[in-house]
């Protein structure tokens, strides 16, 4: 069939609106109808080849929208359902088997290599392959493929244009603190950057009863809006010294950070704020080959630890239903952080992902009827 899709063609340049061809189904994937999809940072990165993905390819990784056709082995979803889609993973590596899927040993090969794991892809363009099944669906087009080990199914009556983002930043860093750091009642948490990544943190934190909430960052819009959600404490990285205001003001450090930004710099600002035996998670995107610089001793002799966290170890299909209904109760308002756009619109919405003007850009598309 034919869709419309924006395709990533070189690095740093814009998405090009293209029409293309998507195959049928194979017996153990799914089509849908896209309705809308979140853009996220590490769209972005793999478009900047942090990570060298193949080009050209459809990126892609928060789509949300409707099933339209399955192939004779899926059983988990069936057509007009309405779904997520969120990261894949193989099913059958030590970690899928002991319900680790995010740690998949073929997380990378099913996510990056824009192929099925037989080597082809389901997008072309006349004889032009493009390359496709970004986290196992290449969502920024009108239709895509994914398959059951990463497809949702979500409540009819939820807001399905809005639940994209929960596929991958918003349950990284909700997940990170309430799967992965097990951030408990009345402990301290500092959260470093207040993307949609820190601020849903900063959101899942109050959820779980963290009494100390601090969200720091250079940006002051973005810390405003974090005390709104949750931060009881807000820093400007720019205008104070971070790790002696932290310690200041929890007398010896957090029980918990949690760093975003992916910069050496505050990964080790993140570790330096911690209490004895605290907990650092490290949930930015580097690029290959980064390097952070530690105090061993302060490391090692207060029990401190330091963990890389991925998609906030959470079941997508556990998890995402999970968040939806704390938002229903009003408890977990990420849609605050949402800005609209349209598929033509979509460099738009990157670039104000860039610069800071929108937090969290979800792209809607276009709806033939179909």
């Amino acid at each position: 069939m034919q869709i419309k899709a924006a395709v990533t063609r070189a690095a740093r340049a814009p998405q090009s609106l293209e029409t293309l061809e998507l195959a049928a189904p194979r017996e153990d994937e799914i089509l849908v109808r896209v309705l809308a999809t979140g853009v996220c940072h590490t769209d972005i990165a793999m478009r900047d080849q942090a990570f060298p993905v193949p080009q050209p390819i459809v990126l892609g990784h928060e789509g949300a929208g409707t099933v339209v056709a399955v192939g004779r082995a899926v059983t988990k979803v069936a057509v007009g359902d309405p779904v997520v889609m969120s990261y894949n993973s193989c099913g059958v590596c030590p970690s899928c088997v002991e319900h680790e899927a995010t740690y998949c040993h073929d997380f990378f090969g099913r996510n990056f290599a824009g192929l099925r794991p037989d080597g082809t892809s389901p997008l072309a363009k006349g004889g032009e392959r493009i390359h496709g099944n970004f986290f196992g669906q290449s969502s920024f087009a009108t239709h895509a493929l994914c398959h059951e080990r990463n497809v949702v199914k979500v409540p009819r009556d939820a807001p399905l244009e809005r639940l994209g983002p929960l596929a991958c930043g918003i349950q990284t860093g909700a997940g990170a603190v309430i799967n992965a750091l097990k951030v408990g009642v009345g402990r301290s948490i500092a959260v470093f950057g207040t993307g949609s990544v820190g601020l849903s943190a900063i959101m899942a934190a109050r959820v779980v009863g963290a009494t100390t909430i601090i969200g720091v960052d250079l940006n002051a819009q973005r810390l405003a809006l974090a005390a709104e959600l949750g931060a009881t404490h807000t820093l400007k990285a720019d205008a104070v010294n971070v790790v002696d205001e932290i310690l200041r003001i929890t007398g010896s450090g957090v029980h918990f950070a949690l760093e975003t930004t992916a910069n050496p710099k505050v990964i080790r600002q993140a570790v330096e704020s911690l209490t004895l035996r605290g907990e650092c998670g490290l949930v930015g995107a580097s690029n290959v080959g980064t390097e952070v610089s530690l105090d061993v001793l302060h490391l090692m002799t207060a029990g401190r630890k330091l963990r890389g966290i991925v998609e906030g170890d959470s079941v997508p299909e556990v998890f995402i239903p999970q968040l939806i209904e704390l938002h229903r109760q009003g408890r977990f308002p990420y849609d605050r952080m949402i800005r609209f756009y349209e598929l033509d619109q979509i460099n738009q919405a990157i670039t104000d992902s860039e610069s800071g003007v929108a937090i969290k850009p979800v792209v809607r598309m276009p709806q033939d009827p179909a």
